[in-house]
């Protein structure tokens, strides 16, 4: 299992957490995706056939792009 954690700076509320949480976690593959607006980061779990491509294409779609990789 891969896990990668993005920063999101356009999550602002519990709103912006449900729509992530529930959009990335229908990817096939993805196994766990945990936004939070306090942090404005996004923790995804995955393995194949999901792809980091994939998750990131995804939420540049729904208005949320990952600015970076969050440490």
């Amino acid at each position: 299992m891969t896990t990668v954690k993005y920063q999101v700076p356009n999550i602002s509320c519990g709103h912006c957490v449900h729509t992530i949480q529930t959009e990335v976690g229908e990817l096939a593959g993805v196994q766990a995706v945990k936004a939070s607006n306090e942090t404005k980061s996004v923790e995804i779990n995955f393995d194949a056939p999901a792809t980091e491509e994939q998750i990131k294409a995804l939420l540049k779609e729904i208005n949320y792009p990952a600015a970076g990789l969050s440490i």
